[in-house]
């Protein structure tokens, strides 16, 4: 069987299927990966995130991480260009008097139960200056593109290593 190359966008759950000694090596390169181990967010979470969204959930370098997974499958190194990391400095429209909606997503996320339908139904009900807060144990990058495609502004905040609040408004 060939198997794929590993690029920014070979969506997790195919890494370790194609790839199940990585699954170590993964959580190597950064801890926040062991949550992989519980099989439901293997089989909802891993399925919909590709390896560049991965990096940014791991606060990471991506050509970095592409390199060392690259390295243990004997694929030689390639030429990643990383993004410019932009500044994240809360914006004047988060204001914690605006949040009209708060969805601890954490408990629905242990539990295999993926945000996307419930926030993506709940944020088109937002007024004007309305903010939806949502809380995860990590950056939700593959949510979050599908919520700025939907026209909406995100800001997300790391409240500790456990604990990110995504601040989601209309634009």
């Amino acid at each position: 069987m060939n198997k794929p190359e590993i690029t920014p966008q070979t969506l997790v759950a195919d890494l370790l299927s194609y790839y199940p000694e990585l699954e170590e090596k993964l959580i190597e390169i950064s801890p926040v990966f062991s949550k992989l181990k519980n099989p439901v967010l293997r089989k909802t979470v891993a399925k919909v995130t590709n390896l560049k969204q991965a990096a940014t959930i791991a606060n990471i370098s991506i050509s970095e991480m592409i390199n060392k997974l690259r390295k243990e499958v004997n694929q030689i190194e390639i030429e990643i260009r990383e993004e410019n990391q932009k500044i994240n400095t809360k914006p004047l429209w988060v204001i914690n008097e605006n949040i009209k909606v708060k969805y601890d997503a954490t408990l629905d996320l242990e539990n295999g139960i993926h945000p996307a339908a419930k926030v993506t139904k709940e944020i088109l009900e937002l007024k004007n200056e309305e903010i939806y807060l949502l809380i995860t144990p990590f950056v939700p990058a593959p949510l979050i593109k599908i919520i700025e495609e939907k026209g909406f502004e995100v800001f997300t905040e790391k409240l500790n290593d456990s604990t990110i609040y995504n601040f989601i408004k209309r634009k």
